[in-house]
């Protein structure tokens, strides 16, 4: 089976290609394409994967490309981990927009909004190959935004498009963690946006848990979200929200603590990849050694702003593991061998969430077969909740709008339109500070 890897030299494919070394069962992946515009992080990456299965039989074969079209020729599966601009793209959408007060977060806000403009082109003309190259082919998207991504995509692919993120695979086995569960046995009831979902329940053997959780003041402060987000707040909400719901309901302590950091999140992770690029330019590095202390210190450092302004301290031990690797092995291993199982993936929603149309991808619990990731009934939103889910929402499709358009003036309607952006005058100046630092925004017009 053949897995192509769009962003092929970005730094977390060895993670991907690691939980592959793990599969022996039938029918796993046998070959891996790397895809990359940039030969310089694919030969850097290679060399990485070439020292993780050095003492592994059988492991995948490995190749490498900078030709997009053979890269995705015959694949059954394509992973998408693009990053249209690259972390100097992204130190720019956090500089542009905190410059103008407001959050420049690679996902949420404005600075997800220009990465959303200038990602979407790219991900339809992907889709648009994949169509026609690898028609049988699975795509599992992990792009940012990786939610309004997948709608871009599906809007040519149908199903055959399913995004993935860890974060909610993470929060799920905190909360069982805590309450002594074993998060494989563990129903979540999880519903949402992508970066914009909240855990309602926990069921274990037939029973939910949550409200054991959410009764014990103690216990709901021991893990991430009870330190991030404050027990008090939890208790109100009656839910255990997504990690990054806390640039909504502490924004302003979030765009300061952003302003007054001495790097951005973008720029460290540039600055921190740009050296460890760098030091495989020497052919006598040890790539795995280097690559694994780098990513220790990435994902010590994850939303430190936050957990700062939270004064929830540093990341615990089991919280350092990623996660979204095994989402995608998962998906893979059920759609390939019709192995059954329940994730949390972002799909077409079809009648899942009725506040919201049959198209929009959302969040949500899927049951996974051979045919691909089927959404499972969920109860309606509380009302807060689905007021942040449609406007989140509409902003999606003025990206989208704006991206087939290339109207600067919807454009300029998407960010003016979103919950964190309080002026229409700061969304024109974010339209102009974004177009005169981003090439890839120069078709909007």
């Amino acid at each position: 089976m053949k897995l192509t890897i769009l962003g092929g030299g970005g730094f977390r494919v060895p993670l991907v290609y690691g939980a592959l070394l793990g599969d022996r069962g039938e029918g796993r992946v046998t070959e891996v394409v790397l895809h990359d515009l940039d030969a310089g992080r694919l030969s850097a990456v290679t060399r990485v994967l070439a020292e993780q299965a050095a003492r592994v039989e059988d492991a995948p074969a490995v190749t490498a490309t900078t030709d997009l079209d053979d890269a995705l020729r015959g694949a059954d599966f394509v992973f998408s981990a693009i990053r249209v601009g690259g972390l100097e793209g992204r130190a720019d959408d956090e500089r542009v927009a905190l410059a103008e007060g407001v959050l420049g977060q690679e996902t949420v806000g404005a600075g997800g909004i220009a990465y959303g403009l200038r990602t979407v082109p790219v991900a339809v003309d992907i889709a648009r190959r994949v169509a026609r190259l690898a028609p049988d082919a699975w795509v599992i998207n992990f792009t940012n935004p990786a939610g309004l991504v997948t709608e871009a995509m599906s809007r040519h692919l149908g199903d055959h498009v399913i995004g993935i993120c860890d974060s909610p695979v993470g929060l799920g086995r905190r909360i069982a963690r805590v309450l002594g569960a074993d998060p494989g046995e563990a129903w979540i009831d999880y519903v949402g946006l992508n970066h914009l979902g909240w855990v309602r329940g926990l069921h274990i053997a037939g029973r939910d848990e949550l409200p054991r959780l959410l009764a014990d003041p103690d216990l709901l402060g021991s893990f991430e979200e009870g330190k991030l987000f404050g027990t008090d707040w939890l208790q109100s909400l009656g839910a255990i929200p997504n990690e990054y719901l806390h640039y909504y309901y502490f924004n302003r302590e979030a765009v300061r603590a952003y302003q007054q950091a001495e790097k951005t999140r973008g720029a460290f992770l540039r600055d921190q990849q740009a050296h460890f690029y760098e030091e495989m330019r020497d052919p006598g590095a040890q790539a795995l050694a280097a690559w694994d202390r780098t990513r220790a210190e990435r994902e010590a450092t994850y939303m430190a702003e936050n957990r700062e302004t939270a004064g929830a301290g540093e990341r615990e031990p089991d919280d350092l593991s990623g996660g979204y690797e095994k989402v995608a092995l998962a998906l893979m291993r059920a759609i390939a061998r019709d192995e059954r199982t329940t994730l949390i993936l972002n799909v077409r929603n079809r009648t899942t969430l009725s506040v919201l149309d049959t198209d929009a991808v959302i969040e949500v619990p899927c049951l996974v077969d051979a045919n691909g990731a089927h959404p499972v009934s969920v109860a309606p939103l509380p009302d807060h909740a689905t007021g942040l889910v449609c406007a989140v929402k509409a902003v999606e499709r003025e990206v989208l709008a704006a991206a087939e358009s290339g109207s600067r003036t919807t454009a300029v309607k998407a960010f003016a339109l979103h919950p964190l952006v309080d002026s229409v005058n700061v969304a024109r100046r974010l339209v102009e500070g974004y177009t005169a630092v981003h090439p890839g925004l120069a078709y909007l017009k």
